[in-house]
């Protein structure tokens, strides 16, 4: 695994414990809400921009995320 393809797998695993923890939901939950809703893909595919913000501002995007692809 390249050092990028870590820093994304540790970015995507803080992501879904600060959002276990503020919602209260198992990880397991999350990781698959992060799956099937395309959280994780957006995540990795917005790295660069992402891992610079807040934890805060995180889970406010993911949160607007989720709510605005609802269908998916």
């Amino acid at each position: 695994m390249s050092k990028e393809e870590t820093d994304k797998s540790y970015f995507l695993a803080f992501c879904i414990e600060q959002y276990k923890i503020q919602n209260g939901i198992d990880g397991a939950k999350v990781a698959t809400l992060f799956f099937e809703k395309g959280v994780a893909e957006y995540l990795m595919d917005n790295f660069e921009v992402l891992h610079t913000q807040s934890r805060q501002w995180l889970m406010e995007e993911i949160d607007n995320y989720l709510k605005n692809n609802r269908a998916s």
